[in-house]
């Protein structure tokens, strides 16, 4: 590792990965945390526990704030687990001077999404701090929620699975670029910040046979895959034109350089499923406004295990790799 810590330990990539294993990990190494989840499952598989803080830069951006944000990402967490959202902790580092009018639509919005998710704030904490020791505000969330289905786990994904994205996958990271570089775009293009809980129901409750989810925040699509195919010591391969990518985030990764898989998300999720149910999975997730380009991008299969590739229109593969580099900063 290198002696001082770089924005790059931060992006949800490579160097982020390091950073956890070779610090976090190897202090507080337990058999929970070593599963590597989105949320911690415990109290017997009863409960499901997870912790996220927000430090996005701009507050506001096109489709939701930092507000709205907070809860989107711990209750997003929990349902990846397969749990329904019931009780968070809110905790609030405030700078100086910050206007009391924008922390009410914040915690407006927050309340928003609070219904959207059947969940309440229940514990908290606020801080206030000399003007320049935080950019304006930073919020905590910490989150547990009951779990309605056993057994999801990146850890059990096998060549029985099939590979679904839930919508188009990279808008959250081009929303907050062109937001922070005041890029004057004619177009819709907007964050996908959304709570997953309802389509994940949805998905339970139609009893399908759900291997794993998780949500593609930091590092994107490409961090997810590979994370799982070395949880699951499984080769994972991709069709690249199935994946869905608006035209908007197109274009932004085209003039700016950027790669769409490797862009964060905040209501986009990955779902390994049985093949048999793959099909109708899909149905599902289109009944939702932002599900009409619910997708299965790819299969399981043994030809490089813990690689992910990436099979061209043309025939042509290539190896897949967990983003490294400095992405985009403060995307969440």
């Amino acid at each position: 590792m290198n002696t001082n810590i770089s924005l790059a330990c931060g992006n949800g990539g490579e160097e982020n990965n390091e950073l956890i294993s070779k610090v976090f990990y190897k202090a507080f190494k337990n058999e929970i945390l070593d599963r590597g989840e989105d949320a911690a499952i415990i109290h017997n598989g009863e409960l499901a526990f997870s912790t996220d803080s927000f430090t996005v830069s701009p507050l506001f951006f096109p489709g939701a704030n930092i507000g709205k944000l907070a809860i989107c990402g711990t209750c997003n967490d929990l349902a990846m687990m397969g749990a329904k959202p019931k009780y968070l902790t809110c905790s609030v580092i405030i700078e100086e001077g910050f206007e009391t009018s924008e922390l009410e639509k914040i915690v407006q919005s927050m309340k928003k999404e609070l219904e959207v998710n059947g969940a309440i704030v229940v514990s908290g904490d606020t801080k206030v701090v000399p003007r320049g020791s935080v950019d304006k505000i930073f919020i905590n969330t910490t989150g547990i929620g009951e779990v309605l289905k056993d057994g999801i786990s990146s850890n059990n994904i096998t060549e029985d699975d099939l590979i679904i994205v839930n919508r188009d996958i990279g808008c959250h990271g081009a929303t907050i670029f062109v937001a922070r570089e005041g890029i004057e775009m004619s177009s819709s293009l907007e964050s996908d910040c959304e709570s997953l809980f309802p389509q994940v129901k949805a998905l339970i409750d139609a009893g399908l046979k759900i291997t794993a989810m998780r949500d593609a925040t930091r590092g994107g699509l490409s961090a997810v895959l590979n994370e799982w195919s070395k949880q699951s010591n499984i080769c994972i391969e991709v069709q690249e034109d199935k994946i869905p990518i608006s035209d908007e985030v197109s274009g932004i990764c085209e003039m700016l350089g950027f790669e769409a898989m490797t862009l964060a998300n905040e209501g986009t999720f990955v779902l390994a499923i049985k093949k048999e149910d793959a099909d109708r999975a899909i149905e599902i997730l289109k009944t939702f406004t932002n599900g009409a380009r619910a997708t299965i991008i790819g299969k399981v299969t043994d030809s490089y295990p813990k690689k992910v590739i990436l099979n061209s229109s043309w025939g042509t593969k290539r190896f897949l790799d967990t983003p490294s580099g400095e992405l985009l900063p403060r995307i969440c």
